[in-house]
C-alpha cells in the first residue's frame, strides 16, 4: 500500500502529464516517473524521495510550479523537484552551454536528489539507446560528463546507469565495423 503523500503524487502527476506520450514510445508520459519512482522504492528510498520521483517533470514539462509544489507536497519534495529540474533556459546558449549549467546544478544536490536524477537517466538512456542511436552518441557522452559529478547518487543506481551506458557502447561498436 502506498504512502498517502506518494499516492498524492501519482494522481498529481498523471493529471499533469494526461495527454503527453513519450517522445520514441508514445506510451503515457506518467509512465515514466512510475518506473523512476518504483526504481528508488526498490533501493529503499522513503515517500518523500518517491513523491519526488513521481513529480520530477512536472515543472519542466506539465507547468507546474515550485510555489505549487510546496503547497501541496512540502517544502522537500519540492526541494528535491528543484535539484533535479533542468536550472538551464533555451536563452542560455547552445546545448553543451546549457548542459554545463544543469550538471553544475545537479552537482549541488544532496544525495537523494542525485538519485532520482540518476533512476531518471537510466530511463531515459534505455528508452534513447533503443530508438534513436544517431542522437544516442551525443546523449551517452552528456550523461557520461552528468555521472562524473553525481559523487552522492545511490551506488546501485551509478553501477546500472555506468552498465547502461557501457551495453550501449558494445552494441554500437558492432554495428560501427566496416563503416
Amino acid at each position: 500500500m502506498d504512502d498517502p503523500l506518494v499516492t498524492k503524487a501519482r494522481e498529481f502527476a498523471r493529471r499533469a502529464h494526461a495527454g503527453q506520450t513519450r517522445k520514441y514510445t508514445g506510451e503515457p508520459y506518467a509512465e515514466h516517473p512510475e518506473r523512476v519512482a518504483a526504481t528508488l522504492a526498490q533501493l529503499g528510498f522513503g515517500p518523500e524521495v518517491q513523491a519526488a520521483a513521481l513529480l520530477h517533470d512536472v515543472v519542466e514539462d506539465a507547468g507546474a510550479t515550485d510555489l505549487e509544489l510546496r503547497g501541496l507536497f512540502g517544502d522537500r519534495v519540492a526541494d528535491l523537484v528543484a535539484m533535479v529540474t533542468d536550472a538551464s533556459r533555451p536563452s542560455d546558449g547552445n546545448r553543451a552551454a546549457r548542459k554545463a549549467l544543469d550538471r553544475a546544478h545537479i552537482a549541488e544536490a544532496d544525495a537523494d536528489g542525485q538519485s532520482i536524477k540518476a533512476a531518471d537517466m537510466i530511463d531515459n538512456m534505455r528508452s534513447i539507446f533503443r530508438h534513436d542511436p544517431a542522437f544516442g552518441r551525443v546523449y551517452a557522452a552528456e550523461k557520461d560528463a552528468l555521472l562524473a559529478v553525481m559523487a552522492r547518487a545511490h551506488p546501485v543506481l551509478v553501477g546500472e546507469a555506468e552498465a547502461v551506458l557501457g551495453s550501449w557502447r558494445r552494441g554500437r561498436r558492432g554495428r560501427d565495423i566496416g563503416r
